[in-house]
């Protein structure tokens, strides 16, 4: 898919996980999956009269250094500067000696790190079902569009916000309602600020 339209790439990406979806239904049903509690206590943190379990605990600490390191990564490292040039434009990329496969290959084994470590938190907090995993996909993409698709302090500010939301929704208006809410909130951005809330605007000259 090397210098194909950005459409192409995101159609063949949600064709992957209707394939991978069927294949895990397959071979492992479609029953809700728990991980057992490995986690040592001494990770329960008590503020006050709040109690915070220890898989929150370890999904914060775990979160914090995966995006230091992301951050630092993509700044001040070749490999980084790499895959920025080639997310912003693949042909000019190509053209400065930039090995674009490399770069793609490197992309897709940092999301299948990311993934794996967030399964297992979440297989920790709710299990882990196929049926919800399409969701939590679609979730992610709101959040992302929200931030902004080049900022990675956007995607930490669009994560606080769609969860704020989320859990202000269920807990004061309808349970029903909060998977809604970041939809509703993507359509209102798209609408406002189609380039997030911290993307970056892009005058393209013909």
């Amino acid at each position: 898919m090397i210098g194909e339209p950005l459409i192409f790439v995101i159609m063949l990406t949600v064709g992957l996980a209707a394939m991978f979806k069927g294949l895990i239904l397959l071979i492992w049903g479609g029953n809700l999956h728990t991980f057992p509690d490995f986690l040592p206590s001494w990770l329960n943190l008590t503020w006050g009269t709040v109690a915070v379990q220890p898989v929150y605990t370890l999904a914060l600490v775990i979160g914090t250094t995966f995006l230091t390191l992301f951050g630092l990564f993509f700044k001040f490292s070749s490999q980084g500067i790499y895959m920025r040039s080639v997310a912003d434009n693949q042909r000019a990329a190509l053209s400065l000696g930039v090995n674009v496969k490399q770069v793609f290959a490197l992309s897709w084994a940092i999301a299948a790190l990311v993934a794996g470590m967030s399964g297992i938190i979440l297989g920790i907090i709710n299990g882990v079902n196929v049926h919800d995993l399409s969701a939590i996909g679609l979730k992610v993409f709101t959040v992302v569009i929200l931030g902004g698709l080049d900022s990675i302090g956007g995607a930490i500010v669009g994560g606080l916000i769609i969860g704020l939301l989320e859990t202000l929704t269920g807990g004061y208006i309808s349970p029903s309602l909060r998977d809604v809410v970041p939809y509703m909130v993507l359509v209102f951005i798209l609408m406002v600020k189609p380039y997030g809330l911290f993307g970056q605007v892009e005058i393209e000259r013909v």
